[in-house]
């Protein structure tokens, strides 16, 4: 045989041996190795958990995704718990709640849990909606991954109607009664009507299957859950700017979001964990403590605040069926969204009309949930009685998806978009993203984006280090900019740092972890005999020494005229800057 065929017959049981032997980053413990080998779980979790490349520039209303599916775990596990003591009967389904409130070990914290639990999975999931449709992550390519989120608010409602059935109170009971009577309306409504409630009311039969499919719809919600995720990581997560992210703007998912999901999990479970201690029954009804009476109907029915705004639209229409029609035609709207909206840019930070119209689309969606919790004929003092509003709010939300959108995409101008997530702002003057100067470190809950730290270090080591010092800044704190212990010795090499050898003599060693940066010069002599005099500021706590923090310096860097005033003569060697104490600066413009 050839020198040559044996050379490929080597190179063919590497390939074949590395493509059958476990994954070099899985743990060398046996056990482990050995399932990764016929089942990847491990691999599987390493690559689309913790390697998963993530925007370096998420915000905090990129947590909800997370708390929602946290949540839904919660509510799986505390659903069953509560199963395994309710008693699906329309004879013992009250009594049964209240065993489990009374005589079960904790039931009262496992009944408060999975009930406010279900408002609380409601707020994430429409913050995360509304996070979607403010930074355009319908568009395309992530249409069906939105679609998927539709199809999981869909089984949401479904699984919240039956769930809110089952402790046959009052409200449960007539809640049920109006609800499933929308069907009527419907060709071979009564059939559908009677097959719904297993007889020819609302009775056991319908609290027994509204019982096991309030069991079972929550499993079909994972799966479209896990669905949901496949069609995430296909193309990744949208960001803030909604912009396409190169390879070298994106960091692995795990430590870096995990940690910042694991804060925001903690705020969540404080607000959580006072409606369950506090004010448990807040976001319920009075009358849902008493039993359910076919002959007593209810003053007010009223559903669960999160079915309010649709609840709304149904009755602000006079025909029924035309308000059936509209009420469920409020929800599947949300699938053809992602073709009503034409416009190419995503993110309303670059749409200036957008950007409003949502917001009162955000306030018109209060406005309706308000009008679903009066009655009809309820007047305000303004004389404006309820179906009227009612009527007005539902028109604006349906000619936000038909008229405000597709007039947005054919006539509204957009800002020009940036090409990168690294924004150079004061080498190439500010962008538009930066004209307004809102930092995401400024609120109580803001961040440092990671890639704009890392970028700014970039350019200190090329321009600003030759003047400026960080003296009070050691090499191994840029791990706090996101880089790695590998990456920081890197950098540290880079650099020499006085030292004193063996024999007590000076000399120099090539910088460690644990140095600080080394002033470009040896005193404040040589620093102002370079600068015409003038003493470059240490910059290790510049935003801090300056009033107006990081405004100051934005303004200082972008503010440089050309030509100074009539009125000011520059001294020798000085540039002109307004924002600088007398005008007159000893350091040059940035420029490239």
């Amino acid at each position: 045989m050839s020198k040559k065929s044996n050379t490929y017959n080597d190179e063919t049981v590497e390939k074949n041996s590395a493509a059958s032997a476990p994954p070099l980053h899985c743990s060398t413990a046996p056990l482990r190795q050995w399932i990764d080998h016929r089942l990847p779980i491990f691999t599987f979790i390493d690559k689309e958990l913790t390697k998963y490349p993530t925007p370096k520039n998420l915000n905090y209303w990129w947590n909800f995704g997370s708390l929602s599916g946290i949540t839904l775990v919660i509510m799986i596990l505390s659903g069953i718990f509560l199963a395994m003591h309710y008693d699906p009967s329309a004879d013992k389904a009250f009594e049964s709640v209240e065993y489990i409130m009374r005589n079960v070990n904790y039931g009262w914290f496992m009944r408060y849990l999975h009930a406010n639990g279900a408002s609380m999975f409601f707020i994430l999931v429409y913050i995360h909606m509304f996070r979607g449709l403010y930074y355009g992550s319908y568009k395309a390519p992530r249409e069906l991954l939105w679609m998927l989120g539709v199809v999981i608010l869909i089984l949401m409602m479904a699984t919240a109607f039956m769930g809110y059935v089952l402790p046959w109170g009052q409200m449960s009971y007539w809640g049920a009664t109006v609800i499933t009577n929308l069907f009527s309306v419907f060709p071979f409504g009564e059939s559908i009507v009677q097959w719904l409630w297993g007889g020819f009311s609302v009775s056991g039969p319908t609290l027994n299957r509204f019982f096991v499919l309030h069991y079972l719809f929550p499993f079909l919600i994972v799966g479209v859950v896990c669905l949901h995720l496949v069609a995430l990581h296909q193309h990744g997560s949208n960001n803030p700017l909604g912009i396409e992210c190169k390879k070298e703007e994106k960091i692995p998912f795990h430590p870096y979001y995990t940690v910042k999901d694991l804060f925001g999990l903690g705020i969540f479970a404080a607000i959580w964990s006072y409606f369950i201690f506090f004010e448990p029954n807040f976001f319920g009804e009075p009358d849902n403590y008493i039993p359910a009476n076919p002959l007593v109907t209810p003053p007010h029915i009223v559903p669960e605040w999160y079915f309010l705004p649709f609840y709304a639209i149904l009755r602000s229409i006079p025909n029924k069926l035309f308000g059936v029609i509209a009420m469920f035609g409020a929800v599947l709207i949300l699938f053809v969204l992602p073709w009503l909206d034409r416009s190419k840019v995503r993110s309303a930070t670059f749409r200036p009309i957008f950007k409003w119209v949502f917001w009162v689309f955000v306030l018109n969606c209060l406005v309706l949930g308000f009008v679903g919790a009066h009655s009809p004929d309820y007047v305000y003092s303004s004389g404006v009685s309820n179906q009227i509003l009612g009527q007005v709010t539902t028109f604006l939300y349906f000619a936000f998806f038909l008229i405000a959108l597709p007039l947005m995409g054919i006539f509204e101008k957009p800002r020009p978009l940036p090409t990168s997530l690294l924004m150079i702002f004061f080498l190439s003057g500010p962008p538009a993203i930066c004209a307004d100067q809102h930092w995401s470190f400024e609120n109580p809950l803001g961040t440092y984006d990671r890639a704009e730290l890392q970028h700014g270090f970039e350019i200190y080591k090329q321009v600003c280090a030759a003047c400026h010092g960080l003296d009070q800044v050691r090499f191994r704190d840029l791990e706090g900019l996101g880089y790695t212990g590998e990456e920081v010795k890197k950098i540290a090499s880079a650099y020499k740092v006085a030292d004193i050898n063996d024999q007590g003599e000076p000399a120099e060693r090539l910088a460690l972890p644990t140095d600080l940066f080394p002033n470009p010069y040896k005193n404040e002599k040589a620093a102002r005999a370079a600068n015409n005099g003038a003493h470059p500021p240490d910059l290790s706590l510049i935003i801090k020494a300056r009033e107006g923090g990081a405004h100051y310096v934005f303004d200082l860097l972008t503010s440089y005229k050309a030509t100074p005033p009539k009125n000011v003569e520059l001294a020798a060697g000085m540039s002109y800057n307004p924002i600088f104490p007398g005008g007159q600066i000893a350091m040059p413009p940035p420029s490239l």
